[in-house]
């Protein structure tokens, strides 16, 4: 009789080896947020991809807003899209003397409302390849397709596209986007 005790063991152990390998190695990574139990804010304030709009949020004290319970879709500028700005726009941004201009810039950023890439797609879709929705400021942002990305337009002309969507969490979607719109001048 041959004894299967060391082929089943070592079987076992790259079975597990392998299951165990399919799992994430750092459950909050600096550019994504996993945690669907949390609100938009406590995400944003867990990762490193997105300290810079968190600082223009509790500046403009609409960090609050995205806590509630209620759904918010975010176009989520990234550091790297601050990062195109120049360091006197970034100075200007955070400078407590603007502070209604930067809550009437993060506004523009912000849907009330849970919309999905898919939702954006389907409205897309419907409008014959445009879609507007209206953000929290009041003010129309225009979805449209640019090959395989969806491409955000300000009521100014300013682009930027989704490079991450669909990050859910308790109370709405982040979209992660590559610029910052301005839908207010500065100066």
């Amino acid at each position: 009789m041959k004894n299967w005790t060391s082929p089943m063991s070592l079987l076992l152990l790259l079975f597990f080896a392998f299951s165990n390998a399919q799992e994430p190695q750092n459950e909050q990574s600096s550019t994504s947020l996993i945690h669907f139990g949390n609100s938009i804010l406590s995400n944003t304030e867990n990762t490193t991809s997105h300290s810079v709009l968190l600082a223009a949020l509790r500046a403009s004290d609409l960090d609050c807003l995205l806590d509630y319970d209620a759904q918010f879709t975010v176009f989520a500028p990234s550091n790297a899209a601050f990062n195109k700005l120049s360091d006197v726009t970034k100075k200007l941004l955070l400078n407590p003397d603007n502070k209604e201009k930067l809550k009437a810039i993060m506004s523009y950023h912000i849907i009330a409302g849970k919309l999905s890439a898919s939702n954006i797609l389907r409205a897309m879709c419907r409008g014959n390849g445009e879609a507007s929705f209206t953000t929290i400021l009041g003010e129309k942002i225009t979805a449209t397709m640019n090959g395989i990305d969806i491409v955000l337009t300000d009521n100014k002309g300013n682009k930027a596209k989704i490079v991450t969507a669909d990050s859910e969490q308790s109370n709405g979607f982040i979209h992660e986007i590559d610029s910052v719109f301005f839908p207010v001048n500065l100066f």
